[in-house]
């Protein structure tokens, strides 16, 4: 029997994918991330961890799988928090979620998982696993969830060909609403929750004050150009491949900063 271990965050989307996993014979472990300690900067009500564990530890009850707590609040604190105040220092945005995916969930808790000899490694992600061959290798795709509403491929577009190698998505073929008729049918305390929002393990956060932890507010300019503007108007040419097509679509807008743009 093939093991998994789950990342229970508390939420539906996990509850779900641990029960489905144990009907197709998996022996499912369940492990719920505790990756943040400080409340000080979360709005209230939103996302507290506390009440997220104490929910994957009834659904895991519920499941009869073991259940396990793991504190990873210092490598987040290096790998993804570290990360945003550097990138916001720098004037870019950063996008902590890619990150926490590629860094935390399938590197750290990966790694913990593994060494549990776990086989894989599931979440509650809305996106599809395929595998094909090219040259007599095994290749996985990473594919969007059939729930266009909710897909999160983007999310974990920065996997490794070994990391996906390892993962499982089980709710990636199904949609939110049918994910939550399964878990009410289980009865499952997180058939009704309200969905996460908000930095990955953090939840939502005052983010000026959150960057202002570590970052001074400085004076700089604010450029705003009009949804109007000819630098937005580019019409796509016909009779392009897929491939020109992509090119084209992702060419980067270019203007000068400190111009001014006619509105």
């Amino acid at each position: 029997m093939k093991r998994v271990v789950v990342g229970l965050s508390g939420g539906v989307d996990s509850s779900v994918a641990a029960y489905l996993l144990q009907q197709q014979g998996y022996e499912v472990i369940g492990l719920f991330m505790k990756n943040w300690h400080d409340d000080s900067v979360t709005i209230s009500n939103e996302c507290p961890w506390l009440e997220d564990s104490n929910d994957a530890l009834l659904v895991a009850e519920k499941l009869g799988i073991p259940f396990q707590t793991v504190d990873l609040s210092e490598q987040y604190k290096e790998k993804i928090v570290d990360y945003m105040f550097n990138e916001y220092e720098k004037g870019r945005t950063p996008n902590p979620d890619v990150l926490c995916n590629r860094e935390i969930k399938f590197d750290v808790f990966m790694k913990i998982a593994l060494s549990l000899d776990a086989d894989y490694v599931a979440t509650g992600h809305y996106c599809q696993k395929s595998e094909i061959e090219v040259d007599g290798t095994t290749v996985y795709q990473l594919k969007a969830g059939a729930d266009t509403n909710k897909d999160q491929s983007y999310f974990l577009c920065q996997l490794s060909q070994e990391q996906l190698a390892k993962a499982l998505f089980p709710i990636g073929n199904l949609t939110k609403p049918e994910v939550r008729e399964i878990a009410a049918e289980m009865d499952l305390i997180t058939a009704e929750k309200k969905d996460s929002q908000g930095l990955c393990f953090i939840g939502k956060v005052r983010l000026p004050e959150f960057l202002q932890q570590k970052l001074q507010p400085k004076e700089g300019v604010i450029v705003q150009i009009d949804k109007n503007h000819p630098v937005y108007q580019s019409i796509q040419p016909e009779g392009l491949s897929l491939e020109e097509r992509l090119a084209f679509e992702s060419t980067k807008i270019k203007y000068t900063p400190y111009q001014r743009l006619a509105s």
